[in-house]
């Protein structure tokens, strides 16, 4: 490493203004210094990363490239340089920049916990584990470092099926600094699949949560005075959530963003991942407003949201990375929801109401959460598969496949699940059903088992629990295979006490069946829920005795086992399990009730028949022409939506205008209008599964181009969506009956209410 010289008065200036995040006035200092001297370091450390802040990222990384040819081996540059990599989502390419600081500054903490953290979003939890404990070994009097370090510990070690620990680290972590949110955050995440931590332990931490977070907060609660109080109006709903991008919550968002009923709201989305891909620019079609916070501050982003005239904010994150409950926790709208993306109690009083329903939170739940319980009279959410692909759950290898224990002559049992729920428990008592069916295998899929050290630590850990390792098949995680690997499973196997919750319905929809174990609480109920609702309470065992009979009593027969494979998907996608209409509306009419139950909270404190009374008189003004079902809208892009009729003009004269020219020739899509009408019927379909106009419009296009077979299954699909939905409406749902906001309202009481990375 080069020595320097004692910083110059420029280079005090630079570093105040790094500090206070003067990202224009740190560009100009640094090209100031730079044509003083071409060579400064200091300079050329800090010029790539201040021009990412300020969004040209084109000449950041020309500024990151020339620093390096100047100064190929500083740390502190690599450093910066990965970071923002890493703020770009690129960490395939910071992790060698980060290995190399590493080997340049083996003694420093720092080094080693950015290669943590750049770790986890890879998957390489083993080296990330390996890391964060080097930097926790070299941490001496800096305790926001060693915070910070068992915080990477904890999240590496969930992953490779470490929960208990990992649940120890973040206490430690909590113990040193009682106000750092992540270490909260990953607690309780991480507790939900720990068998030795009760509801109390959970309960301890979400009320120190509260106190610590929230409770500051409470006196500066704005009153909402201002809000209009009409109790029919449009609505506007602002949903947030780190996870508008690849990831599962939008399995079950995606849908309703595009669909919530626009004559009742308008809907904003509130995006707090630094993130952004293709699944990303759907939503910013699907939403009316599109807001990015992950920049700003909590207080900043409970600004954004009061700014945007919120009436109910939807929270999709709970504890879990990038989350904004420290920005809820300012109250920034009249109402505050939780759904979806954490299967507990947020803990803040802040949060009024949480979306479940009447299965997966049984009667007597109430006392486990801070905010009322709203039951849907469905599953709590719905379930779309392929957010990654939407096309590419009509193509073949996607299709139900016949059980494999027809081909290999012995069953085989699997899990897909996070390696975090396998705990000791959970291994055991599937070593005991591998003893009960003789011949039987046992595939895992998770992450790090495609490498070979890690992958025979895990199989030594399954044979200490009982588990015959000639007859165990680990499978690294590969997001390629999310759905092709059940093709390999004939049964699946479902963990305890937090069960499968996205890798459910996957397996579902795969046409495999699954065992699982009722619980007692939300966490440990998913896939109770789901299998309630699907109509299948046969595969569900209330203790491990159950549990073993009903995985024997599923391979026992090998034909029927296939029978029922071959059926299930259609089961699964008539269920409620994936009836995005029934859900939607459903959704809808719990947000407009729990917007009529403010106002007479409003107007009416304390006093609950008065504000039953005043509901029963709204609901006398119901809109009338809310009675009659939404058309469809469509997003083309951000700011443009379309009534489906339209975009269905759109595609035939899209299609039409193809057709006028030359027959394509040759196999691969390569002319722009061709190009054009497969991407705007793929916006249709995400927007409205299964589509018959722009199924039969993609029919067209792979007719064109000599593709018969996709053309015939997209033509069977169209021809099976319009014979399912009759003659209302021409776009896939079922018709609604009666007015149901109207109808659920009048007989809603206001329920009770009880006590990151």
């Amino acid at each position: 490493m080069p020595r320097h010289s004692p910083p110059a008065q420029g280079n005090t200036r630079l570093r105040a203004a790094m500090l206070a995040q003067d990202w224009p006035l740190v560009v100009r200092l640094c090209r100031q210094a730079l044509r003083k001297n071409g060579r400064d370091p200091q300079a050329h450390r800090v010029l790539g990363f201040a021009l990412h802040k300020l969004g040209d990222d084109e000449a950041a990384f020309a500024a990151f490239r020339q620093a390096a040819a100047y100064w190929p081996q500083d740390a502190e540059l690599k450093i910066n340089h990965a970071n923002t990599l890493m703020e770009l989502s690129r960490e395939q390419d910071a992790a060698p920049l980060l290995e190399d600081t590493v080997r340049l500054r083996p003694d420093h903490a720092i080094t080693w916990l950015k290669l943590a953290q750049c770790c986890y979003p890879l998957g390489a939890h083993q080296r990330g584990l390996e890391a964060g404990q080097k930097a926790l070994g070299l941490v001496r009097d800096n305790t926001m470092l060693r915070v910070a370090a068992l915080n990477q510990c904890a999240i590496h070690r969930r992953e490779l099926g470490q929960v208990r620990e990992a649940v120890h680290d973040c206490e430690q972590a909590m113990a040193l600094v009682a106000d750092e949110p992540s270490s909260y955050t990953n607690a309780l995440l991480f507790m939900l699949a720990d068998p030795a931590r009760s509801a109390q332990d959970f309960a301890r931490v979400t009320e120190t949560y509260q106190r610590v977070f929230e409770e500051p907060l409470r006196p500066r609660w704005p009153r909402f005075d201002q809000v209009d109080r009409h109790p029919w109006r449009r609505l506007r709903a602002g949903f947030i959530s780190p996870d508008f991008h690849d990831h599962s919550v939008m399995y079950f968002v995606e849908g309703l963003l595009a669909q919530l009923d626009r004559r009742m709201f308008e809907v904003v989305g509130f995006y707090t991942h630094p993130g952004c891909d293709h699944v990303t620019q759907r939503v910013q079609c699907h939403v009316d407003q599109f807001v990015r916070l992950h920049t700003m501050t909590p207080e900043q982003q409970a600004q954004a949201i009061r700014a945007a005239n919120i009436d109910i904010v939807i929270d999709l994150a709970g504890h879990t990375g990038h989350n904004a409950l420290l920005a809820l926790a300012r109250k920034p709208a009249p109402v505050q929801v939780s759904w979806l993306g954490f299967p507990a109690t947020t803990g803040l009083h802040a949060v009024d109401y949480k979306f479940t329903d009447e299965i997966t939170d049984a009667d007597g739940a109430e006392g486990e959460y801070t905010e009322r319980l709203y039951r849907l009279p469905t599953l709590f959410c719905c379930y779309r598969p392929m957010i990654r692909g939407p096309l590419l759950r009509y193509q073949p290898r996607y299709l139900v496949q016949p059980t494999p224990a027809l081909a290999k002559g012995y069953v085989t049992f699997g899990s897909c699940n996070n390696l975090g729920k396998l705990t000791d428990e959970v291994l055991s008592l599937w070593g005991r059903i591998l003893q009960a069916v003789p011949q039987a295998r046992l595939l895992i899929e998770g992450k790090n088992l495609g490498d070979e050290k890690a992958a025979a630590a895990y199989r030594d850990r399954c044979a200490a629990l009982g588990i015959d390792p000639q007859r165990l098949e680990l499978v690294g995680l590969n997001r390629n295979n999310q759905y092709l690997t059940y093709h390999r499973i004939d049964i699946a196997l479902d963990p305890f006490p937090l069960t499968g919750g996205t890798t459910t319905f996957d397996l579902l929809w795969m046409g495999v069946p699954l065992v699982s174990m009722q619980g007692s609480n939300f966490k440990s109920r998913l896939s109770t829920g789901i299998l309630t609702y699907l109509g299948r309470t046969e595969w569900l065992a209330r203790d491990e005795t159950e549990y073993l009979h009903i995985a024997q009593t599923l391979a026992s027969d090998v034909e029927e086992l296939n029978q029922l494979r071959q059926g299930l998907r259609r089961e699964v996608e008539q269920s409620p399990l994936m009836r995005e209409d029934l859900h939607t509306r459903l959704f809808a009419e719990g947000l407009r009730v729990m917007w009529l139950q403010w106002l007479a909270q409003q107007q009416h404190p304390e006093n609950e028949v008065a504000q039953q009374q005043a509901m029963a008189q709204w609901v006398q003004e119901f809109p009338s022409e809310w009675s009659t079902p939404p058309v469809p809208g469509v997003g083309l892009e951000p700011g443009k939506r379309v009534p489906l009729p339209e975009a269905h003009a759109l595609l035939q004269r899209l299609v039409n205008r193809a057709k006028a020219h030359d027959t394509p020739h040759g196999n691969t899509i390569e002319d722009r209008r061709w190009i054009i009408i497969t991407e705007l019927a793929e916006k249709v379909l995400c927007a409205v599964p299964h589509d018959p106009v722009a199924l039969a419009c993609l029919a067209e296009v792979e007719h064109a181009h000599g593709h018969t077979d996709f053309a015939v299954t997209y033509l069977r699909y169209a021809t099976e969506a319009m014979a399912t939905t009759g003659q209302w409406p021409a776009h896939g749902l079922s018709k609604p009956s009666g007015s149901p906001a109207k109808s659920r309202v009048l007989g809603v009481s206001a329920p009770d209410r009880a006590p990151a990375r």
